[in-house]
């Protein structure tokens, strides 16, 4: 379970992608930084896919592996974001002709290369992504990919008969079933508004609605990625263009925990008859024209930003999340 969007542009300009993961506490979770000149290779098969990257990456690795991405933004204003796709993604045999990789590794070579969504569905086209499940990796991930730049969005889809990439007009992701399939259920919502309906009369009596919000009556409210499309959608339509940077980051933000899972909420069965919860274990602001990336983690009610123009990307590495671990302390 996962959310991605790009919010309303902010009349400064300011293009703010937020981004929620979902999934039970059992992943390594880190902040990774890509050198800019990172040699890319991948463990995918015998003659995988190399590449040598243009611009710095930063964002959430997993298993002390920093070119191993979940998501992430690089120097160039362009964010890349991989989403959980149960039943709905299939990936190829191995070529052996240099073109093999894994999804974890995709992010690092798409944001490593590429600073614009033309450029990203082109380097794609190079790549046959093949269930690659390194050791270190409990699990086989099914996935599909979704990158932003100011202007555009596209999604990488898994499918039986290969990998296709879609413009995304919504500009907004959950998880399966496919986008097309996404798109086509939104007419099943036209009539949703944030203004109130007109009272009606019967009978001579006025019927009038009780309160704000009944516009959105209808709105699916379950975690199903079929409702959260719907229920994300609904609230980048509808969001105000933001007047500047500040006020882009902040709307982001407040979209972003709309969609925090309260843990017990919603289980999963992990085998054994054992039940563990999802958990929204950490959430993303790319700042893609301000050139910042923030992040927030379950453990920790504060957001934490870099400055892209500040980090040192002249090499590789992992750390740990910055955190305080509680609320900050206030006086009056």
């Amino acid at each position: 379970m996962c959310t991605n969007f790009k919010h309303p542009k902010a009349a400064d300009g300011t293009v703010c992608v937020g981004r929620t993961m979902e999934f039970p506490d059992v992943l390594p979770w880190q902040l990774g930084v890509v050198a800019s000149n990172h040699s890319g290779a991948s463990g995918a098969s015998g003659n995988a896919k190399k590449w040598t990257a243009k611009y710095g990456v930063i964002g959430m690795s997993g298993f002390d592996q920093p070119a191993w991405l979940g998501d992430g933004m690089n120097t160039a204003g362009l964010s890349g974001h991989v989403l959980y796709m149960p039943g709905h993604c299939t990936y190829q045999a191995p070529k052996n002709d240099g073109s093999d990789i894994g999804a974890l590794e995709g992010l690092a070579f798409v944001l490593g290369t590429c600073a614009t969504t033309a450029e990203a569905r082109a380097a794609l086209e190079t790549c046959n992504f093949v269930d690659y499940t390194p050791k270190e990796v409990p699990i086989s991930l099914p996935l599909h990919m979704i990158v932003h730049d100011a202007d555009s969005c596209i999604v990488a889809e898994f499918h039986p008969d290969g990998m296709r990439i879609h413009d995304n007009p919504v500009q907004i992701a959950t998880n399966a079933p496919y986008l097309d399939w996404h798109l086509t259920n939104i007419t099943n919502y036209l009539s949703l508004t944030p203004e109130n309906p007109a009272p009606i009369q019967i009978g001579g009596t006025t019927f009038a609605p009780a309160g704000q919000g009944q516009g959105f009556r209808g709105l699916p409210a379950d975690e199903n990625s079929a409702s959260r499309f719907i229920r994300l959608l609904a609230n980048v339509r509808f969001a105000d263009a933001p007047a500047d940077e500040k006020h882009a980051v902040m709307d982001t933000i407040r979209i972003l925990h709309g969609f925090d899972l309260v843990p017990g909420t919603v289980m999963e069965d992990v085998g054994g008859g054992k039940l563990m919860p999802l958990l929204t274990m950490w959430s993303t602001v790319a700042n893609l024209t301000g050139h910042t990336y923030s992040y927030n983690t379950i453990g920790d009610p504060l957001w934490y930003e870099f400055d892209l123009t500040k980090v040192d990307f002249s090499t590789s590495r992992c750390a740990e999340f910055t955190t305080t671990g509680w609320l900050t302390p206030a006086t009056i």
